[in-house]
């Protein structure tokens, strides 16, 4: 029996926006999601005005990247980067680059407007923007005690 918490004993470099839902599998398009591609890595901040999400993609077009919500709240950044074509002359010495399919799902928080996401790619970096709608602060007048 370990003597650290359960709550110590979690990883906390990962992101477990969809703990206690099926496996991603089973709703993914995608018969597997375990190349080392398929984990394209993504950071995601939130800024004054927005969620920014940056992938990493290297070696992708635009084309070849597809950026969706889905169930209207759900964030699916996805692709597919194809292994090139052998010729019968060619002598392969290292195969080091991945190929395959990858998707990744974020769940967006309530305040997100899902309506107007932008997406960009430069240099191999995709980057989704996620305006925020505006926190109305609540209109506090002062009342004046009597006594």
């Amino acid at each position: 029996m370990s003597l650290i918490p359960n709550f110590l004993n979690r990883r906390s470099d990962v992101f477990e926006p969809f703990e206690g839902f099926p496996p991603l599998s089973s709703h993914s398009n995608f018969p597997s999601e375990t190349s080392s591609f398929a984990a394209a890595k993504v950071d995601w901040k939130e800024t004054q005005n927005a969620h920014v999400f940056k992938a990493d993609v290297p070696g992708l077009k635009k084309e070849e990247v597809k950026v969706e919500i889905e169930d209207g709240r759900v964030l699916l950044i996805s692709g597919e980067r194809n292994q090139e074509q052998e010729e019968k002359s060619d002598t392969w010495h290292r195969v080091e680059r991945s190929s395959g399919r990858f998707s990744r799902r974020f769940r967006l928080p309530e305040n997100a407007k899902v309506e107007e996401v932008k997406a960009a790619m430069e240099n191999g970096v995709l980057t989704v923007t996620v305006p925020k709608e505006e926190v109305k602060r609540p209109d506090v007048r002062p009342i004046q005690i009597s006594g």
